[in-house]
C-alpha cells in the first residue's frame, strides 16, 4: 500500500508554508493568525489539528477553503470532509454557506471554490482518506462546541466586566474591545500603586526595549523576560488600534518608512498606548484622541 506524505501533495510548498507561519507562535499569537478555519478564538490544540489533517486528506486545501476564514468553512468540511464528498458539494450548497457567514461576491467565489474542489489531485488511499475525513469531522464538532463555550462565557465576562470602575477607561482605547481590554485589566490588575510611573508598566508588558552599549557600540533589543499573556495582548491591542486611531495609524506609519518591520513597528506602537493607558488611569479619564498623540502632532509640525 503506498501512503502519500505532505511533501507527496504539497507541491508548490504552499501547505508547509501556511504551517511554518504559525510554528513557534504563542497560543494567543496562533489564534491571532488562524484566519482559516475561525473567525473567533478557538480552541489551538483543536485549530492546529484540523488545518494538519485537511492538509493531509485535501492535496490542496489552501485552493478551495483558504479563501473562507469563518463558520463557512466549518460548515463545508462538515458536510464535506474528504475530497470526494467535496467534489460532489452543490454550487448552491457553497452560495448558502456563504451567504449565512455574511460573504461577498458569493456566487464569483462559489465558483472558485467549487472549481477548485472539483480539480483532479493527488489522493490518499481509501481507507486512510476515510480515517482522516472522520478526524476532521469530530475535530469540526470539537471546535463548533468550543465555540459555543467560548460565546457563553464571552458573555458572563461582558456583562461582569463592566461593572469594574476601570472598565470605561480601558474600553475608551483604541483596539481595546471588552474581550480584550479585560484581559489587559486581568494582566495589570488594578492596584492603584502597583506601577510607580508608565515605564514600570511597560517594563512589566515586555514592550519597552532593552538598550545595551559596550564602549561607541549600541544595541536595542525586544525584551524577552516578561509577562506573555501581557505581551500578545497588547501587540493584538496595537493590531486593532491601526482602524481606529489616526494618531496610532500615523505614528505606525512613521515607524514602518523608517524601515522598522511590521512587529517591531507593533511593539513600540503598543508600548506606547500602554503609557496612554497609564496616564488615563492616573489621571481617571478616559482616552482623548488629541490629547494622546498632541505631541507627535507638535513634533511633525
Amino acid at each position: 500500500m503506498t501512503y502519500l506524505t505532505l511533501d507527496a501533495v504539497d507541491c508548490d510548498g504552499a501547505i508547509r508554508e501556511s504551517l511554518d507561519a504559525v510554528r513557534g507562535d504563542t497560543r494567543a499569537g496562533f489564534l491571532a493568525k488562524a484566519g482559516l478555519f475561525g473567525g473567533g478564538a478557538l480552541g489551538g490544540t483543536a485549530l492546529l489539528g484540523l488545518t494538519a489533517y485537511v492538509c493531509l486528506v485535501f492535496a490542496r486545501p489552501t485552493l478551495a477553503f483558504g479563501l473562507l476564514p469563518g463558520t463557512d468553512t466549518l460548515e463545508l468540511l462538515a458536510a464535506a470532509p474528504d475530497p470526494d464528498r467535496a467534489a460532489r458539494l452543490s454550487k448552491a450548497k457553497i452560495v448558502g454557506a456563504l451567504r449565512r457567514a455574511n460573504r461577498r461576491g458569493v456566487q464569483d467565489k462559489a465558483t472558485v471554490i467549487s472549481a477548485a474542489l472539483r480539480a483532479p489531485g493527488l489522493r490518499q488511499p481509501a481507507a486512510v482518506q476515510t480515517a482522516f475525513a472522520a478526524i476532521v469531522a469530530s475535530q469540526i464538532r470539537l471546535i463548533t462546541t468550543l465555540n459555543g463555550e467560548i460565546a457563553a462565557l464571552g458573555q458572563v465576562v461582558n456583562d461582569h466586566f463592566g461593572r469594574h470602575p476601570d472598565a470605561e477607561i480601558h474600553t475608551s482605547q483604541p483596539g481595546l474591545g471588552v474581550i480584550l481590554a479585560a484581559r489587559v485589566l486581568g494582566e495589570f490588575g488594578d492596584d492603584t500603586i502597583r506601577f510607580a510611573d508608565a515605564k514600570a508598566r511597560k517594563n512589566y508588558a515586555g514592550t519597552s526595549p532593552i538598550t545595551r552599549a559596550s564602549g561607541n557600540r549600541r544595541i536595542v533589543i525586544a525584551r524577552y523576560a516578561r509577562n506573555t499573556r501581557l505581551a500578545d495582548s497588547a501587540q493584538q491591542w496595537a493590531f486593532g488600534s491601526l482602524k481606529g486611531s489616526p494618531g496610532a495609524r500615523a505614528y505606525y506609519d512613521t515607524l514602518r518608512t523608517r524601515n522598522i518591520g511590521h512587529q517591531a513597528a507593533l511593539r513600540q506602537l503598543a508600548n506606547r498606548l500602554i503609557g496612554i493607558l497609564h496616564g488615563c488611569l492616573k489621571t481617571g479619564t478616559p482616552y482623548d484622541e488629541t490629547t494622546a498623540w498632541a505631541h507627535h502632532h507638535i513634533a511633525a509640525a
